[in-house]
Parts: structure tokens; C-alpha cells; sequence
């Protein structure tokens, strides 16, 4: 599917069908990702998650550099191919989404596929909403603002599966025992120490 939206993007021009096939290699990588660490403990599923989580971003900061790029030539693209594309991947993400929806609330590794997967068949219908846009009315800002929505959501599910991550980590690590604080937090040393039983100053 990645080289289909890739194929139809450059050949209408595209920003938001482009945005979409580097989207779909992404989640490809990031499915791959899940596979390989879905039987490790939950510190290796957190650090598969926090990739996955800051290649979204890095791909949110692409699409909108590429639409800003877009708006400045301001060539409307061919909205024929460009709606065609979208609804074939429409098909395709769909049906990954509805595999995936029951674990939509399951660990952040499990979770950052779910938002993937969901984001891409969002993604495709604003897609073929764009492509109807620029039919009417011959202008490349339906599909630029497409293309911005994209990015947007792109970087909201980086926040929230970078965030996730970072916390399972965190918890992962202080149950294995690495992350171990001394003295009870927000108390001086003196004070906690105190606190200690059998301890004195």
C-alpha cells in the first residue's frame, strides 16, 4: 500500500496522499517494532513504544514542513487519482483497525499501534474529503489543510505514546529494583533519616 500512495501522490501532486504513504512505511516499521518485543518484559515494550512514539513526531514535523513547502508553489493536485488512492487505503486501514480495537487501551506498546492504525483510516478520509475540495473548487488548500490536520494528529499521538512510554518505564525500573530513592521524597536528609527505625541523628 506504501507504494501505491506513494505512486499516486507524485502523480497528483499530492501533499496529503504523500503524508499518507510515509505514514502507512512508518506504521509498517512500528508494527514490525510491536511483533518483535510483544514477548519481552514490559521495560523492553516501553522502550519499542518510545520509538515509535518520536518517529511520529519526527514524521508530523516532515508532513508540515512539506505543506509549507506545498503552499508557497500553490499547484493544485489532480483530485482523481488522489481521492481513488485514499479510498483503496481506506479499505486496507479499516479492517487493521477493527483487528486491533480491543486492545486500544492495553499497554503503550499495544496502544501505539492501536492510535496508528486509527489515525491512518482518519487520515484517508480526510484524504478523499480533500480530494472532493479540490474538485470543486480547483485550489491546493483543501488538500494542504488535509495535509496540516495530518501532521497534527501525527504529533498528538507522539505526545501521548512518548508519555506513556516514559511512565511504564519508569514503573518497569522501579520494580526491577534501578530506580530507588534513598529517603522518602520532599523530606531533608536529617529528617528522613530520622524516620528510619533504629536510626538516629
Amino acid at each position: 500500500m506504501f507504494f501505491v500512495e506513494i505512486a499516486g501522490g507524485l502523480q497528483s501532486g499530492s501533499v496529503s496522499l504523500l503524508a499518507d504513504a510515509v505514514d502507512f512505511a512508518g506504521d509498517a516499521f512500528n508494527y514490525g517494532l510491536s511483533l518483535a518485543v510483544l514477548s519481552m518484559g514490559l521495560a523492553w515494550r516501553a522502550r519499542a513504544a518510545w520509538v515509535k512514539g518520536v518517529t511520529m513526531g519526527a514524521y508530523g514535523v516532515l508532513v508540515l514542513a512539506k505543506t509549507a513547502w506545498a503552499a508557497a508553489l500553490g499547484i493544485p493536485p489532480e483530485p482523481m487519482t488522489m481521492g481513488l488512492v485514499a479510498l483503496l487505503a481506506l479499505a486496507v486501514n479499516v479492517s487493521v483497525a477493527i483487528m486491533l480495537y480491543a486492545w486500544r487501551n492495553g499497554d503503550a506498546n499495544m496502544r501505539s499501534v492501536w492510535l496508528c492504525s486509527r489515525n491512518d483510516a482518519i487520515g484517508n478520509v480526510a484524504v478523499a474529503l480533500a480530494a472532493l475540495g479540490v474538485f470543486g473548487t480547483g485550489s491546493a488548500w483543501p488538500d494542504l489543510l488535509v495535509a496540516g490536520v495530518m501532521a497534527t494528529l501525527a504529533l498528538s499521538a507522539s505526545v501521548t505514546v512518548v508519555r506513556h512510554a516514559r511512565a511504564e518505564l519508569a514503573f518497569s525500573l522501579r520494580e526491577s529494583g534501578r530506580l530507588k530513592t534513598s529517603f522518602p521524597v520532599g523530606l531533608p536528609r536529617r529528617e528522613a533519616d530520622s524516620n528510619v527505625p533504629g536510626k538516629t541523628r
